[in-house]
Protein backbone atom coordinates (compact mmCIF):
# COMPACT_ATOMS: atom_id res chain seq x y z
CA UNK A 1 0.00 0.00 0.00
CA UNK A 2 0.62 3.37 -0.44
CA UNK A 3 2.39 4.13 2.93
CA UNK A 4 1.73 8.33 2.77
CA UNK A 5 -1.95 7.18 3.24
CA UNK A 6 -2.95 7.76 6.63
CA UNK A 7 -6.50 8.23 8.90
CA UNK A 8 -8.46 11.35 7.57
CA UNK A 9 -6.30 12.17 4.25
CA UNK A 10 -7.89 13.30 1.46
CA UNK A 11 -7.72 10.92 -1.47
CA UNK A 12 -8.46 10.33 -5.00
CA UNK A 13 -9.89 7.32 -6.78
CA UNK A 14 -7.24 6.37 -9.48
CA UNK A 15 -9.57 3.66 -11.29
CA UNK A 16 -13.31 3.69 -11.51
CA UNK A 17 -14.72 1.26 -8.82
CA UNK A 18 -18.15 -0.10 -7.98
CA UNK A 19 -20.19 0.97 -4.92
CA UNK A 20 -23.57 1.25 -3.50
CA UNK A 21 -25.53 4.15 -2.46
CA UNK A 22 -24.95 4.94 1.16
CA UNK A 23 -28.37 5.40 2.16
CA UNK A 24 -30.92 3.53 -1.30
CA UNK A 25 -28.40 0.73 -1.69
CA UNK A 26 -28.36 1.54 -5.06
CA UNK A 27 -26.07 0.44 -7.67
CA UNK A 28 -23.43 3.53 -7.81
CA UNK A 29 -19.73 3.66 -10.21
CA UNK A 30 -16.84 5.96 -9.03
CA UNK A 31 -15.10 7.56 -11.47
CA UNK A 32 -11.26 7.72 -11.39
CA UNK A 33 -10.62 11.42 -9.47
CA UNK A 34 -13.26 10.73 -7.48
CA UNK A 35 -12.63 12.56 -4.11
CA UNK A 36 -12.76 11.15 -0.54
CA UNK A 37 -11.47 10.64 3.12
CA UNK A 38 -9.85 7.94 4.67
CA UNK A 39 -12.24 6.84 7.57
CA UNK A 40 -10.39 3.68 8.77
CA UNK A 41 -7.06 1.58 8.16
CA UNK A 42 -7.29 -1.98 8.21
CA UNK A 43 -4.56 -4.26 7.25
CA UNK A 44 -1.96 -1.37 6.09
CA UNK A 45 -3.16 -2.29 2.63
CA UNK A 46 -6.25 -1.17 2.70
CA UNK A 47 -8.44 1.39 4.17
CA UNK A 48 -11.96 2.58 4.24
CA UNK A 49 -13.09 5.55 2.01
CA UNK A 50 -16.42 7.71 2.60
CA UNK A 51 -17.06 9.37 -0.42
CA UNK A 52 -19.33 12.69 0.57
CA UNK A 53 -21.15 15.51 -1.78
CA UNK A 54 -20.40 19.35 -1.37
CA UNK A 55 -22.63 19.39 1.85
CA UNK A 56 -21.02 16.83 3.71
CA UNK A 57 -23.63 13.89 3.03
CA UNK A 58 -22.29 10.35 2.38
CA UNK A 59 -23.63 8.62 -0.78
CA UNK A 60 -20.75 5.84 -0.46
CA UNK A 61 -18.35 4.41 1.82
CA UNK A 62 -16.28 1.35 0.70
CA UNK A 63 -12.83 -0.13 1.62
CA UNK A 64 -10.19 0.78 -1.00
CA UNK A 65 -6.99 -0.94 -1.62
CA UNK A 66 -4.18 1.71 -1.26
CA UNK A 67 -2.55 1.05 -4.46
CA UNK A 68 -5.68 2.56 -6.48
CA UNK A 69 -5.50 6.03 -4.41
CA UNK A 70 -3.38 8.93 -4.61
CA UNK A 71 -2.84 11.08 -1.78
CA UNK A 72 -3.88 14.30 -2.06
CA UNK A 73 -1.72 17.18 -0.26
CA UNK A 74 -2.25 20.56 0.27
CA UNK A 75 1.33 22.12 1.28
CA UNK A 76 4.80 21.12 0.04
CA UNK A 77 7.22 18.68 1.72
CA UNK A 78 10.55 20.45 3.09
CA UNK A 79 13.48 19.62 0.57
CA UNK A 80 16.58 18.09 2.90
CA UNK A 81 19.68 20.29 1.37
Amino acid sequence: MNSDIRLHDLVALLVDMPAKDFETDQPLLLRRGQLGTVVMTYDGETVEVEFADALGRTYASLPVPGDRLMRLRDAPDRAVA
